[in-house]
Order: C-alpha cells, then sequence, then structure tokens
C-alpha cells in the first residue's frame, strides 16, 4: 500500500467573488493542523472572516466561529500569510472584498473506508522501517498511528461511537505506542493490530 499522511486535512469551502471577477489566490499557505489536537483526535471547524484589499492585501481577520482556539489561532496565522493577485479599482471593481469562509480539519478525509483491511492484515516488519531513526517521542506521529487514528475518525464510526468514547480509544493507543513500536522490532512478523489494544483491534 502507497503511504500518504492523512492527519492533516483542510477544506476551504469557499471564496467570495469580486464585483467583475474571482479572486486569484497567489500565496494561500495552508493552516496547520495543530499538532496536540491531531495526535489526540480531536477535530474541529472555523469559520474566519476577512477582507482582501485591491493590491492584493488581506486584513480585518476575525474568526466568527471555532471549535477549539488552538484550531481558530491556526486559522489566523495563515490567513495573515494569503494574497491575491491585485486589481486595478475601476469598472465597478470595489477596493476591498469581504469573505468569510468555513475551514475544517479533519483527520480521515479522503481516506478509504476500508483502510481497516490493510490495518488488520500488516505485519510489522512492513511498518518498522518507519520508526528507523525516529526519535522516542516522535513514534505517536509516524504514518501507521496517523492511519490508525483516521480510521477511528471516520465517517461511520463517529456516527457510531461518543465523541468522548472516540478521543478515550485514541488517547489509550496513544499512550501504548511506545509498547507497540518495541513489540513491533522484537517480532516483525506479527501483525501490527495484535499490539493495539483491545478497544483499537474491535473496530477493525
Amino acid at each position: 500500500m502507497r503511504w500518504f499522511f492523512a492527519g492533516l486535512l483542510l477544506t476551504i469551502f469557499s471564496l467570495a467573488l469580486a464585483a467583475e471577477g474571482l479572486l486569484i489566490p497567489e500565496n494561500n499557505p495552508q493552516p496547520i493542523y495543530p499538532k496536540r489536537l491531531s495526535r489526540a483526535g480531536v477535530e474541529g471547524e472555523v469559520r474566519v472572516s476577512f477582507i482582501v484589499k485591491a493590491d492584493g492585501s488581506v486584513s480585518a481577520i476575525d474568526i466568527v466561529q471555532s471549535d477549539h482556539p488552538d484550531l481558530a489561532e491556526a486559522v489566523k496565522d495563515a490567513i495573515t500569510q494569503w494574497r491575491f493577485r491585485p486589481w486595478t479599482v475601476e469598472d465597478g471593481r470595489p477596493a476591498e472584498q469581504p469573505i468569510v469562509a468555513p475551514m475544517l480539519f479533519r483527520l480521515a478525509r479522503d481516506q478509504p473506508i476500508d483502510i481497516n483491511q490493510w490495518l488488520k492484515s500488516v505485519k510489522c516488519r512492513v511498518i518498522n522501517d518507519g520508526f528507523r531513526n525516529m526519535p522516542e517521542h516522535a513514534w505517536v506521529d509516524a504514518e501507521v498511528f496517523n492511519y490508525t487514528r483516521a480510521y477511528v475518525s471516520n465517517v461511520i464510526l463517529k456516527s457510531q461511537l461518543a465523541d468522548e468514547q472516540r478521543l478515550a480509544i485514541i488517547a489509550k493507543m496513544n499512550r501504548r505506542v511506545p509498547m507497540i513500536v518495541r513489540g513491533c522490532r522484537e517480532a516483525p512478523m506479527r501483525s501490527y493490530m495484535s499490539f493495539l489494544p483491545g478497544e483499537v483491534r474491535e473496530l477493525l
């Protein structure tokens, strides 16, 4: 299976129209998903308003609604860097354009629903390379654990698990990461799943 990091996923649903043309992004870095929240399985939405000026700069950034203050801060940090293609204020085009954009922080977006089949069958020897040259404190951010957290956060499981229960399951797995990694190193032919907490195995 080809690996990709599904832990950090954010969607900007809309950018408003200028009076007679689209706002064209020129430098629009995505907000950085706070690692503390992605590790814990915390997802959320931020609605932000701001003004784009004719010179392409952004001002008056205001958080309209946020599910977590750290997500709001991540959005503000990113939008302060945003720049759009400048336009000439003529022929009815305004000097500035107000924007309201919802931004989603999701772990499982674009992840195949059946990723659980791979997580159930993958052997430790396949994932051990991912821990090579990685300090112990960073093991929790290895791709296999990001995949597992994202799976536990997919839309199907989220509809069946209370959020408190889902976060508790992820927290238990995170605490067990050192044991999982050491176990996989000692027994490379065992399945990754066999080292996971029972609550995670039941969901796979």
